[in-house]
């Protein structure tokens, strides 16, 4: 299973009030709201935070069916940066979802999934040609195995990205 998302940082500055009064306190936890206000970038450390929600988000979607607007019962917690890239992990009701995120000046990308061996999985497409969505989740026909390949498709202002487990 995969999940992913991009924000693009210039539009969520321009068309999000992140500070407005409760803002916080509908989509962060107790705990990510003190990372966010003890962070040197609260607005980067805040786009993070809900990059990796939105991305183990799309996992728990697939494998539940179930749509619903649940960000406070996504909890992102041991954080760690290595060489450039920010490993962690999302709860969501006692799963774990492991997610890899990297922050640009422009972006913000996670990729989430349910065994963090799977990394070393991902591709990203180039092409919708193949694309079909079942019940609204998105798979790809991988034509040279001739097999649907369950995908994760992300797009905010000028950036997008679909990926896929290869195994």
């Amino acid at each position: 299973m995969i999940g992913n998302d991009i924000i693009d940082l210039a539009l969520a500055r321009k068309e999000s009030n992140w500070k407005r009064k409760g803002f916080l306190d509908k989509l962060f936890t107790p705990k990510e709201q003190v990372l966010i206000s003890n962070s040197q970038n609260p607005e980067t450390t805040l786009w993070n935070l809900w990059s990796r929600k939105e991305a183990a988000y799309k996992i728990y979607n697939r494998q539940t069916q179930i749509r619903a607007f649940i960000p406070l019962q996504l909890e992102c917690f041991d954080i760690e940066e290595i060489d450039g890239i920010i490993l962690g992990k999302v709860i969501c009701y006692d799963t774990v979802y492991y997610t890899k995120t990297i922050i640009t000046s422009d972006y913000i990308e996670t990729n989430a999934v349910v065994n963090s061996r799977d990394f070393d999985n991902i591709k990203t497409i180039d092409t919708f040609d193949m694309i079909v969505k079942t019940d609204g989740i998105p798979n790809y026909f991988d034509s040279e195995n001739k097999i649907w390949k369950p995908i994760s498709k992300s797009h905010h202002g000028r950036f997008g990205r679909v990926v896929v487990l290869d195994k």
